[in-house]
């Protein structure tokens, strides 16, 4: 019996994953990752770094992706709660430039898992977040990317309400490409 809820998103690939909480008066222990389990549940990459960030409620990081060394990544909040976005970014794909969000809490103890060629990012809900990827590349500084946040095509709708409409976003990220440019550039190197 797995210890592992998988439920299919509406966009293709990504899947959230509830893992079964064992609680008494001592605290609780839970099950965070096991290959064997959710290989059974189509997750079949071979995850081979692990970072973990600190956020501040408002703090908004994303969206993020990597290439030509695309990273599938599983995300886990470890304390608090966050809005987690994912957004597709395969040409090939019937759901080429949607997006998909959902909260991640440590209450919730709830994962995403995010198949390569996705941006991602999210905005932390609560004082203090500690988020954990685990990613089936290693970082590759001159490959990395992203995509503003607030691009008019993908169209996000963050729930900036819940942080008092103030958000704090890095130079890095404001300086992020747009949707339309990131098409032009990928469908032309893919032919």
């Amino acid at each position: 019996m797995s210890v592992f809820s998988v439920e299919k998103l509406p966009i293709d690939g990504p899947l959230l994953i509830t893992s079964e909480i064992y609680q008494d008066d001592r605290g609780y222990l839970f099950e965070s990752w096991n290959y064997k389990e959710l290989m059974e549940s189509g997750i079949q990459d071979n995850f081979v770094q692990d970072k973990v960030s600190v956020s501040k409620k408002g703090v908004l990081r994303g969206l993020h992706y990597q290439y030509p060394h695309p990273q599938a990544k599983f995300v886990r909040v470890l304390l608090g709660e966050v809005y987690d976005v994912v957004v597709d970014l395969r040409p090939w794909s019937r759901t080429f430039g949607k997006w998909y969000g959902t909260f991640l809490s440590s209450s919730s103890n709830n994962a995403l898992y995010i198949p390569g060629e996705f941006a991602h990012g999210f905005l932390a809900l609560t004082d203090q977040v500690i988020f954990l990827y685990k990613t089936s590349d290693y970082f590759y500084p001159d490959c990395d990317s992203g995509i503003r946040w607030d691009d008019n095509e993908i169209g996000v709708e963050w729930p900036i309400n819940l942080v008092g409409g103030r958000i704090t976003i890095s130079d890095k990220d404001r300086k992020l490409q747009s949707f339309e440019s990131f098409r032009e550039r990928i469908l032309k190197e893919r032919g």
